[in-house]
């Protein structure tokens, strides 16, 4: 309702600014213009929205709250364009003003969704500079395990809500592609397969987890390979073409197994690991000398944080250059953020850069966005913010491993979801004695079993560790996956039943409700749209999660309470518009958490 709350405020300030004409041009001389503070209800019973603008303009106006309220009510009264959105304002306790819409006004904005293909949702303006969402970020050489799974969920998720908006978004995968851990990688691998440096796809890594294991036991145990693996990396960093070649095979290799799973959870994803940001190392440190930052402490450079009172701080200051004159993971993080603030095209010209990573890094976050900010490479306006995320825990509450004690892959933790997902799925189609073929079985239980994993890990606040737990993500009942899925087939049955499924279909004009189970529906519905500008703002999918659990919900009391497809019934029409409203509604909202619907379960 956004749209229309927009209306409201506008109508509020100008009733303030006529009830008193000299607070409201001292406020604008000051920067600090009238704000009718309009919100929505605290509670139903008090209307859809309240403006408490009274109290806070007591004390500068010198008048008691209740003084104010009356004026301002008094003014809105002689508004023909406000009496025609609300019924008349009510002022409760001290000087709260309640409104409420007129039903009307209700019913026409639930016909303008039902045409609207963004249900309410309005753009950005055109135009605007991009949104850098880094998430994912596997290692090279490494598999995919249980901890990417929630960057890359919640990544996604976001640049899914921001490119709906119409924000352009830069989905950056900023891969572990470079480092000291090369040097042991193109050891071992040209040891054990020389083969693959002279012919293409002469030999397939497999494992990549064994594979680099396998170099880090001879790395810990020899130290012949570790003299040689540390030669490795100044030739590799000085573009020696041999090492050049090992290193890409490797980076090659890791792609296309990372690409699978982001296949398979349809995520997309443009790569741009560390090593891109290697030409601009350098051009980091100039930066912060010239700007007096770096300081030499035991032969590294460094640059000292600050407390938020502009003190020295107590924790350990962010090191650019090692003592031994490398860079390392910060010095990385300050060219990206450098990079990616830059107007093109030395960078990316973004206003906004959100790093989805777990709260272990916040500190180090902190530390670089402070040295970014002293910098000077923030523009004016510009938004740098960490996303960060709990533990995925077992259901014992510790970290989530395998029985042996190992991380547990990614790839494996979606098998066995699905596999769940087809087992439970064939048991209820043997009770219900339905038969169904095994394209049926497999679409159902794909789509299913991974839109429970990513369900359960948003729907879940993401500051907080989670629990997780195949039993309580698969369940056809509680804030699930399943559940929503399977409200959107019933919805769309009994649109379908009622003739309200097909594209263009007419519906009553004027939309008439009159049960309180309808209200209730109508007022959830129109929520969509100030979700969706939370979730963009505040980057908490949750938000969305329990929005749709709590629209579903509303709809099953409504359609339970309500007859719905009854024929002759005059309320038809507008009923099955709001059958059609909730399942778009729905769709969309399961859309934009990355999860597809299904038209049967």
């Amino acid at each position: 309702m956004l749209r229309i709350a927009h209306a409201l405020n506008s109508h509020l300030l100008g009733a303030l600014e006529s009830a008193f004409p000299e607070a409201a041009a001292a406020a604008r001389e000051a920067g600090t213009p009238l704000d009718p503070q309009l919100g929505p209800a605290s509670k139903p019973e008090f209307g859809d929205f309240q403006a408490n603008g009274a109290l806070a303009l007591a004390r500068p106006l010198r008048l008691a709250p209740r003084v104010i309220a009356v004026a301002i009510v008094e003014r809105l009264a002689a508004d023909p364009a406000f009496e025609a959105l609300c019924l008349p304002p009510e002022i409760a306790g001290p000087g709260f003003i309640n409104l409420t819409l007129r039903p009307e006004v209700l019913a026409a904005e639930v016909g303008r969704r039902l045409a609207d293909p963004r249900l309410g949702v309005e753009p950005v303006a055109p135009g605007g500079a991009p949104v850098v969402v880094d998430f994912s970020s596997p290692n090279i050489a490494k598999e995919m395990h249980v901890g990417h799974l929630r960057s890359t969920i919640i990544g996604d998720a976001l640049a899914r809500v921001l490119e709906f908006r119409g924000h352009p978004v830069l989905r950056l995968n900023h891969v572990g592609d470079w480092g000291t851990q090369f040097g042991m990688l193109i050891t071992h691998l040209k040891q054990v397969a020389p083969e693959a440096l002279d012919t293409a796809d002469a030999v397939d890594l497999g494992d990549l987890v064994a594979f680099y294991r396998q170099a880090k036991a001879r790395f810990d145990s020899d130290e012949t390979f570790q003299t040689t693996s540390r030669e490795e990396v100044v030739k590799l960093q000085s573009g020696d073409p041999t090492s050049r070649r090992c290193w890409q095979l490797l980076c090659d290799q890791s792609r296309r197994e990372f690409q699978r799973l982001y296949d398979r959870l349809d995520i997309r994803l443009d790569e741009r690991g560390e090593s891109f940001y290697n030409p601009y190392l350098e051009a980091v440190v100039a930066d912060l000398a010239a700007a007096g930052l770096l300081v030499s402490d035991s032969g590294a450079q460094c640059v000292f944080l600050e407390a938020e009172d502009g003190t020295a701080s107590q924790t350990p200051p962010v090191i650019v250059r090692k003592s031994d004159g490398g860079f390392n993971y910060a010095t990385t993080d300050l060219a990206a953020i450098r990079y990616r603030f830059a107007a093109p095209p030395a960078g990316d010209g973004a206003r906004r850069v959100i790093y989805v990573t777990d709260a272990g890094q916040a500190s180090h976050f902190a530390g670089v966005f402070q040295v970014a900010r002293r910098a000077g490479w923030i523009p004016e306006g510009g938004r740098l913010e960490h996303v960060p995320f709990g533990l995925v825990q077992g259901e014992d509450g510790k970290k989530l491993k395998t029985r042996s004690g190992d991380t547990v892959r990614l790839k494996e933790l979606l098998d066995e979801a699905v596999e769940r997902c087809e087992a439970d799925l064939r048991r209820r189609l043997a009770e219900e004695e339905r038969q169904e073929d095994g394209d049926f079985i497999g679409e159902v239980a794909t789509t299913v079993g991974l839109a429970a994993v990513k369900y359960a890990d948003l729907s879940t606040n993401r500051i907080t560790n989670y629990q997780f737990s195949f039993d309580r993500m698969l369940a056809l009942s509680g804030n699930t996956a399943p559940y929503l899925l399977y409200a959107v087939v019933r919805i769309a049955g009994i649109a379908r039943k009622g003739g309200a499924d097909a594209a263009g279909v007419a519906f009553p004009t004027p939309l008439v409700f009159g049960e309180p189970q309808e209200w209730a529906l109508v007022r959830q519905l129109l929520q969509f749209d100030a979700v969706i500008l939370e979730v963009e703002q505040e980057l908490l999918p949750n938000r969305l999660c329990s929005y749709l659990f709590e629209l579903s919900q509303v709809f099953n009391r409504f359609y339970d309470q309500v007859p719905v497809l009854k024929a002759e019934d005059p309320a038809r029409g507008s009923r099955l518009a709001l059958c059609r409203l909730t399942a778009d509604t729905l769709k969309q909202g399961l859309g934009l958490l990355g999860i597809p619907t299904l038209e049967r379960m």
